[in-house]
């Protein structure tokens, strides 16, 4: 029998061969002969698992090598027993997304990375269940509760489309700490076949929301409405918008010129670069589910929706609406009230 030509563990089946030769008193060159392996190879096995009392098992080779190859693996910092597992679980029941709590982690526990996991690992290990109750429960807290784990490099890429980009790289970096008021994430949610769409958009430090209405998901219905809902709040509010790069916005340009707004786009397939908007969307979906017809609804019924919205209490604003905080912050910036119709 030719001998393999490329080194791979013993298979259960020639560790059971080798056992059996062994019996038959054969040596180790005979023996690696017969199952196609080297004489090391051989050699090796038997010096790991033989013993001089009762020679060579080999159920317990099996039994020793699985020990050993369980002993090599570094833990998985996500396995279900694990600490990191129930804080990860608790903080998808508070509806958190799997890039916040791995935010989160690191920011906790700077110095022990061993309690840092990615979104990434969070997701694998959610899809990596078996079939059955406790991974749909899972799946279920996600935003968008897809049964299969989706590449994020998937869809067609769409840079070079929008001319005249600015990145969101170069946005001022007052815009991260949220502490000032006035920058805004948008975005639109599609409905049932992707045939129609809302526009959302979220200031970032309120999380105040504004829900435009939009004929259909083109360039010049995102200019209209975006311009229209933009010119409903007060000029100091309104000065920088983060979007994706949505052939929606190709008309950028004359958005920021009619509204004073600076505009300024993410990186490809990056949704978590625009988090507020994002987990705004997933609040949405409770008043305009999945596969719904968005086109029903009127301009009022978004602007009733919205409200709703901006009037329930936020954990991230300690308990208090959106609406509160937009008004402190039209206060403090001695704006009127009235300027948000």
């Amino acid at each position: 029998m030719e001998l393999a030509r490329k080194y791979g563990q013993l298979r259960p089946e020639e560790r059971v061969a080798i056992a059996s030769l062994r019996l038959q008193g054969k040596g180790v060159r005979e023996t690696a002969l017969a199952i196609g392996r080297s004489a090391s190879t051989v050699s090796r096995e038997l010096r790991r698992n033989a013993t001089a009392q009762a020679g060579y098992n080999s159920q317990e080779a099996i039994a020793a090598h699985a020990l050993r190859r369980r002993a090599a693996r570094r833990p998985r910092k996500l396995s279900h027993d694990s600490v990191n597992w129930r804080v990860v679980t608790t903080l998808l029941h508070w509806r958190w997304s799997p890039e916040q709590i791995a935010a989160t982690l690191k920011r906790v526990y700077p110095g022990q990375r061993e309690r840092h996991v990615s979104h990434e690992t969070i997701y694998t290990t959610i899809y990596a269940h078996p079939k059955g109750e406790l991974r749909r429960e899972l799946i279920a807290l996600l935003r968008r509760r897809q049964s299969k784990r989706m590449p994020r490099s998937r869809g067609e890429d769409r840079r070079g489309q929008i001319p005249d980009m600015v990145s969101i790289h170069v946005r001022p970096p007052e815009v991260n700490d949220r502490a000032m008021p006035g920058h805004w994430e948008g975005d639109l949610i599609k409905g049932a076949g992707n045939k129609s769409a809302v526009g959302v958009l979220v200031e970032r430090s309120s999380r105040l929301v504004l829900l435009a209405k939009m004929a259909d998901a083109t360039a010049d219905s995102a200019l209209a409405a975006f311009t229209l809902k933009f010119r409903s709040i007060a000029e100091p509010m309104r000065k920088t918008l983060t979007y994706d790069q949505g052939k929606e916005m190709t008309r950028h340009k004359e958005l920021a010129a009619a509204t004073g707004l600076r505009v300024y786009f993410c990186d490809p397939h990056s949704p978590w670069q625009k988090p507020t908007c994002e987990n705004t969307n997933g609040l949405l979906r409770d008043y305009l589910p999945k596969g719904a017809d968005l086109s029903v609804y009127t301009q009022d019924e978004l602007d009733a929706i919205a409200d709703s919205m901006n009037n329930r209490p936020r954990r991230t604003l300690g308990w208090d609406t959106p609406l509160q905080v937009f008004g402190r912050m039209l206060a403090q910036g001695q704006t009127a009230s009235t300027t948000v119709r």
